[in-house]
């Protein structure tokens, strides 16, 4: 009994930690606000993603060699207070410019904590217990996700100010740094080795994972662009005003959350091919979908579908990748790497829009996603979770 309420002393700021990782995708919803605030393109608004996402280009294999050296614990605290310091920026300064910086800190603050915060539980609790408690931190990562378009929504119907959102998220980030740095947690030694850059890049080499890598790309450009234009889609086709089609990046996350649970149980009974395959088909249906809805529930339910398909595509990507070398270390910092997509595609989805003067230019990009996540499927192998 003693034991199990150490561990579960230990897990409890860990799993509030894997909440702020949430936070990150409040980009989304703040976005759409920005562009409304600024009166900005759909090519300039959608930029601002660049700065959330282009950092896990950058620091995701310097962050496993800086983890090497001061520790995981030290560097999700890191992680935490670079979080901390981009939430209170835009409450405090609100700008295009501080925008830009809140949502870089944001973005280098997450890659930090992605891959140093998984490595941390690893110290907590035993190989067969991993996968259960990592799962679980998805999911509290998920509620983060869900929640930050509906407290949006919620502070401007009744204080006039969507900013609110990032004060609060701040504050719980706070608690998350004190109540981390005063939980004792000890550390495996770490040898010698580490990753590089060039060990990462040199993986591409192989066609198989430079495939796999575009894979993740796209999978994180289809996330992060829905989550950008599900409410310009509802506004543009409904009439609907942003503090109602805010819902719509809520929505979304919420049957990925559900698709994220559900997979828990489902990649245990069926080979991640056969997963990969239902994924991708639901994610082609509510795309397709997209092109002939006009009413709200109609995109509601194309944006459900797509929210199910998407939620499970990564690790299905992600452990093919790790099957196919011992070079697991570096093959991680490589698919990490990959969710710079995030910086990639909601940018060009804002120029389709603007050059055809439609959300059907952002759907055309996702399009684009979906059918390379099709051309996929032949090169998914039935790898089972074990």
């Amino acid at each position: 009994m003693n034991k199990n309420v150490n561990i579960a002393s230990k897990i409890a700021p860990v799993m509030m930690a894997f909440f702020t990782m949430g936070f990150v995708d409040l980009v989304g919803i703040a976005t759409n606000y920005v562009k409304s605030d600024f009166s900005l393109s759909d090519t300039a608004a959608n930029s601002f993603s660049v700065m959330v996402f282009v950092w896990f280009l950058v620091f995701s294999v310097p962050t496993g060699i800086l983890m090497n050296k001061i520790g995981r614990k030290k560097t999700v605290l890191i992680s935490l207070f670079v979080t901390f310091l981009g939430l209170i920026i835009p409450f405090a300064i609100y700008g295009k410019t501080s925008m830009i910086a809140a949502f870089s800190l944001l973005g280098i603050g997450n890659t930090l904590m992605q891959v140093s915060l998984n490595p941390l539980l690893t110290n907590i609790v035993s190989d067969k217990k991993l996968p259960s408690y990592l799962t679980m931190g998805q999911f509290i990562k998920a509620i983060a996700s869900f929640i930050a378009p509906v407290i949006a929504t919620q502070a401007i119907l009744y204080f006039g100010n969507w900013k609110l959102l990032f004060p609060l998220f701040a504050f719980i980030c706070l608690i998350a740094i004190v109540y981390l740095f005063f939980t004792d947690i000890k550390e495996q030694a770490v040898g010698e080795t580490s990753s590089s850059f060039l060990k990462c890049i040199a993986l591409l080499g192989n066609g198989l994972v430079f495939l796999l890598f575009a894979g993740i790309l796209v999978h994180v450009g289809i996330d992060v662009g829905m989550n950008i234009t599900a409410p310009k889609l509802l506004m543009e086709r409904t009439g609907m005003p942003l503090s109602e089609a805010g819902y719509a990046t809520s929505i979304y996350f919420l049957f990925r959350t559900f698709g994220c649970f559900a997979g828990t149980f489902l990649l245990s009974r069926f080979s991640v091919r056969k997963m990969f395959i239902v994924s991708a088909l639901l994610i082609l249906m509510g795309i397709s979908g997209f092109y002939i809805s006009n009413s709200a529930m109609a995109i509601y339910t194309c944006i459900a579908l797509v929210g199910i398909g998407n939620s499970n595509v990564f690790p299905i990507i992600f452990s093919n990748a790790l099957s196919l070398t011992a070079q697991k270390n570096e093959m991680s910092g490589l698919m990490v790497m990959g969710i710079a997509g995030g910086a990639i595609f909601p940018v060009l989805m804002g120029f389709a829009s603007d050059s055809m003067g439609s959300q059907t230019g952002a759907v055309i990009v996702l399009t684009v996603c979906i059918a390379y996540l099709v051309f996929l499927i032949s090169k998914i192998k039935g790898v089972e979770n074990k």
